[in-house]
């Protein structure tokens, strides 16, 4: 199948543009685990809250989109399993899931599962598609991850807020703004080359 038939196909992500093959699909999922467990070490900590800013959420979102969303959810899948038992590769090589940012982690695995399922449905194609897509992303991340930090530190929902969000959105908008360029530029060049 060549790229021209892969991205005017609908239901199409960027990962179909490979030869479709269970080796594939394991090394996509493995992949999109290391990519995710690679950019949690990109970590810069928050005074006075117990997350710290990262790669890491930026990673499972575009991992989600670019995989679709069986193999995004198996790729976080495979990255929040490897953590709890004890690989170092969640944020500032941590690993385990005492911690108070774990919830954040639950909800990328929710988060990459819904957007990969938006990308079928060719949400990474164009900038405010996309921009929809990764607004939505976060926003499931922090439905879960501010009430696990609340539950788990003692904090009101009010200061699990302040710690666990505020200090995240305009990270998360630069984040958003890089997939915003980066996935339809993807598709356009590749549109061209096919």
């Amino acid at each position: 199948m060549s790229t021209a038939t892969v991205t005017s196909r609908p239901g199409a992500v960027l990962a179909d543009l490979l030869p479709a093959s269970r080796t594939r699909d394991i090394a996509l999922v493995v992949g999109g685990a290391a990519l995710t467990g690679i950019a949690a070490q990109l970590a810069v900590p928050i005074p006075g809250s117990p997350v710290p800013v990262s790669g890491q959420t930026f990673a499972a979102l575009l991992v989600g989109t670019a995989l679709g969303a069986r193999l995004g959810l198996l790729s976080l899948a495979l990255y929040a399993v490897a953590g709890m038992a004890g690989m170092p590769w969640f944020a500032e090589g941590t690993s385990g899931w005492s911690m108070p940012s774990f919830g954040y982690i639950l909800g990328m695995l929710l988060a990459s599962t819904v957007v990969g399922a938006l990308a079928r449905r060719g949400a990474d194609r164009s900038v405010p598609r996309m921009a929809g897509t990764m607004v939505l992303g976060s926003a499931i991340i922090y439905a879960i991850g501010v009430p696990y930090l609340a539950l788990s530190t003692g904090m009101t929902l009010s200061q699990a807020v302040a710690a666990g969000l505020t200090p995240f959105l305009i990270g998360d908008a630069l984040k958003a703004a890089l997939a915003m360029g980066a996935l339809p530029t993807a598709w356009k060049l590749l549109g061209r080359r096919g």
